[in-house]
């Protein structure tokens, strides 16, 4: 598959007694959907945090492209192209779609009105409805409080957010979580989408039937540690179950 765009290599992050991490690696690769499973207390959140700089491991090395990145915080991370959805979204619901999408980065009106802080609230929708539009994100309407919209809507919003500032890679944090049949597939949708654009797509989730539906391959986490990565088209639920629960281990295939 050549070089991965992303790689973490023996990560270790204790806190006080507990190690949450001991030893643990992670590749993903462009173009792919690559899904990070385990059971409760594996090590998930903490890897994702250490590769999205909200953590730092106290040891291991994290590589970009094959070379050491230092993470030492979100920004950072998003300066490389790394973006993340979080399970709780972390979307404003009194503010509209677009004002959503480029919040913590609001265009300004040129000229003088925007060293005045005016905002450019026309380019911030027109782009927005741009990006909605070639992700296939389909609301209700761009013009109400984003808490008024379904759930998966949100969801959406929420994926689309980080995919238009993303440019390498995207973590997704249970993006389908709680929604119905219909919303979740709409999500699953506009993440073989990204992918198609040529990102690399970190999808976490507990749910095997989606993991199998969208990903391209599987890494599992136990106790901390990378215990098995499979190709999804050759893999099925009792060989990814019994991985994550100790009965099978193929760290290394």
């Amino acid at each position: 598959m050549g070089e991965p765009l992303l790689e973490a290599r023996d990560l270790v992050k204790t806190y006080g007694s507990v190690e949450a991490l001991r030893g643990a690696s992670f590749t993903a690769y462009a173009g792919e959907v690559v899904a990070l499973i385990g059971d409760n207390g594996a090590g998930k959140s903490t890897l994702v945090k250490c590769l999205s700089g909200v953590e730092q491991p106290d040891s291991g090395s994290v590589l970009l492209d094959g070379e050491p990145v230092r993470l030492d915080s979100p920004t950072a991370a998003r300066a490389l192209g790394v973006e993340t959805v979080y399970q709780d979204l972390a979307v404003a619901p009194d503010l509209d779609p677009a004002a959503n999408l480029f919040l913590g980065r609001e265009l300004r009106k040129p000229g003088p009105l925007g060293w005045f802080g005016v905002l450019d609230d026309k380019e911030m929708r027109r782009r927005a409805a741009e990006s909605f539009r070639d992700l296939g994100v389909s609301l209700q309407s761009v013009d109400v409080p984003i808490g008024a919209l379904s759930g998966g809507q949100r969801q959406s919003v929420a994926v689309a957010r980080s995919v238009v500032w993303a440019s390498r890679l995207v973590f997704m944090d249970e993006p389908t979580a709680a929604l119905g049949v219909v919303q979740r597939e709409r999500v699953l949708d506009v993440v073989r989408r990204v992918r198609d654009q040529g990102m690399a797509v970190v999808l976490i989730s507990h749910n095997m039937p989606e993991v199998l539906a969208v990903s391209d391959r599987v890494e599992v986490l136990r106790l901390g540690r990378r215990v098995a990565r499979f190709t999804t088209a050759r893999t099925t639920v009792e060989e990814l179950v019994g991985a994550m629960t100790g009965a099978l281990s193929q760290e290394g295939a």
